[in-house]
């Protein structure tokens, strides 16, 4: 990636939070970053690894990414590590220890929650995690506030010798807005590491001496937060209803009842539990808005504070306007005017007019894979293999488990193929004795947590077959490099991992690992029919590029002869976007049975000529163009 050109002090840039957070961690003088790429967290490090000032490294998962910034803390470097929501639980062993420990410079988590799963496998709430460790949050509203907001977490990280947690969720992330930005300010500890086992060395002993400090650091970042920046009042006309927010939730607020006192809460943990105690007594109802576990609300009626909360919002999704009027138009016992297209937004009257089919009309559009994806060979295959149960994982492949292919049965998180494979193979009963186990797991994912799950599998002799699908890739999140690619993240060479020794290092069997071009499918089926015949621990490797990433070399596509289709339907089992159906016709077959007919065409703008569609065409109607240019 080319370098950002740094702006002056006062300059204004288009940001969203993501990139908004690598800008001010760039300006505060952070020197190390960190990270596992996740949607919505991905391109913190993506921006960040523009500034050549700062040392920058995809990790291999989000525990390493945590552990790597605490080294460069201790060693007198501000820095920090990004990751989402389900990274922090990866990382969170390194986190428990860090807050007994403290810091030596400054360093700040930067967590995404996926508010409204947008990608991903649940929705948890962080700041479970401040209360839990002992550490701040701050909790950014805009990207404004996100790039203001990390610059400030850096000194709060030394001032108390705290981590810190910087609480983005989705719609901070992504969403773009006017940044005023400064400029860089150099910084690192004169002392570099100073060696400190009874601070740095967490036996026992010297743990149970630090714990009471932790508490101390706890008490003082209460009081440091009734008086923080971060937490103000903005005053309104209409005292019926206060509002307690935190991070986006104010704005939505704002939006929906611009008339109305709001307590903006920025640094949310430790809250300012005085301040808002203060700000009740001055409002007839005080509503909590927070996304998406009622923490506040929990505080605060612990406190005696008479507060709304979760007993009319939601505990899931984002709280937004659209939701937020409803709710208070029930609390307020009034009702809710929508109005038509072209009027005023919606308000607070007495007389009530709801569109209820808004949304009910959209068109679905499920996700898929690409067109000519390495995937597609792969779940293809799978289902056509009987007597199977297939644990999944994290990542593009996940998506096996939908049309057509229906060939994934489980998905729980990074890396948990392996150990629920495992699982299946030796806790099967009576009714699954000849049943075939598969995992099924990515190249970056295996390289995150699924290695430790093949040793086991090794280790306790599995009957199980693994599909290792190395894409040289992280697809998922936008093509991330990583130890497969043999490139950093800077798109320089690096060693490569070779994933047939690194499978035998874990104990798998030579014989017992083949490496098949997933789109050669008579040979990937061959070699999975045999595979998962041998009770035994197997892995079969496969070996193609995914279509994105800049090196995929793309071939004359093809195209079908409508003469020559009979609407058999079989390639479109592949599940490639890139055909389509054009007509439907219903035949009755001698024995007097229906039987649907697809004729299909194929979207030569789409397609790579990747091959697999024509090795499912009995009639051979599938050709490839001639002379064809992109």
């Amino acid at each position: 990636m080319n370098a950002v050109n740094p702006l002056p002090a006062g300059g204004r840039r288009f940001m969203s939070g993501n990139e908004a957070v690598a800008r001010g961690a760039w300006e505060a003088g952070c020197k190390v970053a960190a990270a596992y790429p996740g949607t919505p967290s991905t391109e913190i490090l993506e921006y960040a690894s523009q500034y050549p000032e700062m040392y920058t490294e995809w990790s291999v998962n989000e525990k390493v990414s945590l552990e790597v910034a605490i080294g460069a803390s201790m060693a007198g470097s501000r820095a920090f590590c990004a990751m989402k929501h389900v990274g922090l639980n990866v990382a969170s062993d390194a986190l428990m220890t860090q807050t007994v420990v403290g810091v030596g410079a400054g360093l700040v988590i930067a967590v995404a929650d996926d508010v409204g799963l947008s990608s991903s496998q649940n929705e948890q709430d962080s700041r479970f995690w401040g209360r839990f460790a002992h550490v701040p949050i701050l909790e950014p509203a805009d990207a404004q506030e996100a790039y203001a907001q990390i610059k400030l977490a850096f000194g709060l990280s030394e001032q108390f010798g705290t981590p810190v947690i910087l609480r983005m969720t989705t719609r901070i992330c992504h969403v773009k807005g006017v940044v005023v930005t400064g400029e860089r300010k150099a910084f690192r500890l004169e002392q570099g590491f100073q060696k400190n086992p009874a601070k740095y060395v967490m036996v026992p002993g010297n743990a149970k001496k630090r714990i009471p400090m932790m508490f101390e650091r706890e008490d003082a970042l209460r009081k440091f937060s009734e008086g923080s920046e971060l937490n103000f009042i903005q005053d309104g006309d209409d005292k019926r209803l206060g509002f307690v927010t935190c991070g986006p939730t104010y704005m939505h607020v704002r939006e929906a009842f611009p008339d109305s006192p709001i307590i903006k809460l920025g640094f949310s943990y430790p809250p300012p539990m005085e301040m808002i105690r203060r700000f009740a007594a001055g409002v007839e109802q005080l509503v909590v808005v927070e996304e998406v576990e009622p923490l506040l609300e929990t505080e605060m009626k612990a406190a005696g504070i008479g507060v709304t909360g979760k007993e009319i919002l939601p505990r899931e999704g984002e709280l937004a306007p659209h939701v937020l009027r409803p709710a208070i138009a029930d609390l307020l016992g009034e009702e809710l005017v929508t109005g038509e297209a072209n009027d005023e937004k919606p308000a607070l009257v007495p007389s009530v007019r709801v569109d209820a089919n808004i949304g009910k009309n959209l068109f679905p559009r499920p996700p898929t894979m690409c067109a000519a994806c390495p995937h597609l060979g792969i779940y293809y295959c799978l289902s056509k293999i009987r007597n199977t149960s297939i644990s999944g994982d994290i990542g593009c492949y996940t998506l096996g488990a939908g049309h057509p292919w229906n060939a994934l049965d489980t998905t729980i998180c990074m890396g948990a193929s392996m150990g629920v494979a495992l699982g299946m193979d030796k806790g099967r009963v009576e009714a699954d004795a000849n049943k075939h186990i598969i995992g099924v797991i990515g190249d970056s994912t295996f390289m995150h947590m699924g290695m430790q799950g093949l040793l086991d599998i090794t280790y306790n002799r599995g009957n199980v077959t693994i599909l290792l699908l190395d894409n040289r890739t992280v697809g998922m999140t936008g093509g991330q490099d990583n130890p497969a690619s043999g490139r950093d993240i800077h798109g320089d060479e690096s060693p490569q991992v070779d994933f047939r020794k690194l499978c035998e290092a874990l104990g798998v069997k030579p014989e017992r690992i083949r490496v098949v071009n997933p789109y050669e499918l008579p040979f990937l089926f061959k070699a999975l029919r045999e595979e998962v015949k041998i009770p035994e621990t197997s892995v079969i490797i496969t070996d193609q590029p995914c279509v994105l990433v800049d090196f995929y070399r793309t071939k004359a596509p093809y195209t079908v002869e409508d003469d020559k289709c009979t609407g058999c339907k079989n390639c479109l089992d592949v599940g490639c976007p890139a055909i389509y159906v054009t007509r439907r016709e219903t035949v009755i077959k001698p024995n007097g049975k229906e039987k649907e007919l697809a004729f299909v065409r194929i979207d030569s703008q789409a397609c790579t000529g990747c091959d697999l569609c024509p090795k499912t065409c009995g009639p051979d109607a599938i050709v490839q163009v001639e002379s064809f240019t992109r």
